[in-house]
């Protein structure tokens, strides 16, 4: 406001903080980050920012908001959540072959590494929660083998690397985990769940910016209503008696008054103005922004974005036992099991030669999404037994117990039987003399 005063009458608008520079945004307050106007190349064109709608911190240059104004969000924490430990709840097996089936190569470095510590001071778990939340919320995730006089040691997240897509090259410079140089394509396991070229990553943030700054807009709005109580944002003016008001005040008074009124609005919503009293409402109520709704369809939007049902981020509206059943069906077919075959498909191609190409390959073990759902587990091995898939040794193997006498007899349903096998059974019918 005193910056349109000033313009009105011809004065030289205050400096932005922009114009101030890095050191004075930074010791600026959140509403005077805000609240800033536009940047501007001259003293009449505005040029369009893009602020963070929380912290008033610009997003970058890519359009992608920042990670941690992203998970501030409840939806989007819960959707990166439910996807990153749904990942890390599943081993990733180095598989090898032996006769016509793929058995788990527990003697290989890869077996513990994948399984136990794939780096030092990373467990497996953390190591597949972090990397996922890599993947969704920046794009990519970047893993360097680290090989010692020949042998492989450890698996190494890395984080501050550069990609050259035109020329495969990735320079990666990680104090933390000590990695640092040019690495060819072929020597970084590169994960990412989207592309536009097939060769480098794309965040689910960047996708969804627009929706999800509707989300943190959305939640500062919710914290400056109850930390105010609700009180609308208005002015308390005068428009009869003319001989009171600004009219008493000069131009350097008008520009001090309007700075007043600025202040006044920031501190408590309502500003006085000289004269008899009349009250203009400057803000919309909840009701009349359809507030409540806005945030409930927001919720399903970032679901959307993220593959995740509603029901998983505890949006219960419209759900029954039947649409959670198919829900939970949908998210591990549509949502889970094409991230968890990127994974596998790329540390194979990077980790297993080509001469042993159908001989190893990397597989998750995807029996453990039903570890705690027992109803589901005993339908499961059930069927697995009926067609013959399984014999009771094997599924006792499954659930850590010794085997028993007679285990490993394969045993088939006889509810369905070959035709040809059935006419054999029918009675031949007499003829009647």
């Amino acid at each position: 406001m005193p910056d349109f005063w000033g313009r009105l009458f011809g004065r030289k608008p205050a400096p932005t903080l922009e114009e101030k520079g890095d050191a004075a945004i930074a010791a600026a307050s959140v509403e005077e980050r805000e609240t800033r106007p536009a940047i501007r190349r001259d003293n009449t064109t505005p040029v369009a920012v893009n602020i963070g709608p929380r912290y008033g911190v610009p997003y970058s240059t890519s359009g992608v908001m920042d990670d941690d104004t992203a998970m501030a969000v409840a939806t989007v924490y819960r959707c990166v959540d439910v996807l990153a430990s749904s990942v890390a709840s599943l081993a990733l097996r180095y598989m090898r072959l032996k006769g016509s089936v793929f058995v788990e190569d527990t003697n290989h470095p890869l077996h513990y590494l994948l399984t136990v510590q794939p780096q030092p001071e990373m467990s497996a778990v953390d190591f597949w929660t972090y990397a996922v939340q890599q993947i969704l919320l920046e794009g990519n995730a970047y893993i360097s083998p680290r090989y010692v006089m020949g042998e492989l040691t450890d698996l190494v997240l890395c984080r501050n690397v550069s990609h050259d897509a035109i020329n495969g090259v990735y320079s990666i410079t990680d104090n933390y985990s000590g990695v640092f140089g040019t690495f060819e394509e072929k020597d970084i396991v590169h994960l990412y769940l989207h592309t536009r070229d097939g060769r480098t990553g794309v965040s689910v943030l960047e996708h969804a910016r627009q929706t999800l700054g509707i989300a943190v807009t959305a939640a500062e709005e919710t914290e400056s209503r109850f930390g105010n109580g609700g009180m609308p944002r208005g002015l308390i003016t005068n428009d009869r008696n003319p001989n009171v008001g600004f009219a008493e005040y000069d131009d350097e008074e008008l520009v001090d008054a309007a700075a007043d009124v600025t202040d006044q609005l920031r501190r408590n919503s309502i500003a006085a103005l000289p004269g008899s009293a009349g009250f203009i409402q400057l803000t919309m109520s909840s009701s009349d922004m359809q507030f409540l709704e806005t945030r409930k369809h927001t919720v399903r939007e970032i679901c959307r974005f993220f593959g995740v049902h509603p029901s998983f981020v505890f949006d219960e509206t419209n759900s029954n036992y039947k649409s959670a059943e198919m829900a939970n069906v949908a998210f591990l077919s549509m949502t889970l099991d094409p991230l968890l075959k990127r994974i596998e498909n790329e540390f194979t191609r990077k980790m297993v030669p080509r001469t042993l190409c159908c001989k190893r390959i990397f597989q998750f073990d995807r029996s453990g999404l039903y570890d705690l759902d027992l109803e589901s587990k005993a339908k499961y091995y059930a069927s697995m037994m009926a067609v013959g898939a399984m014999t009771i040794n094997d599924i006792r193997h499954s659930e850590n117990k010794p085997p028993v006498e007679g285990g490993d007899i394969i045993y088939v349903s006889t509810t369905v039987i070959p035709m040809a096998t059935a006419e054999e059974k029918e009675e031949p019918t007499t003829e009647e003399e």
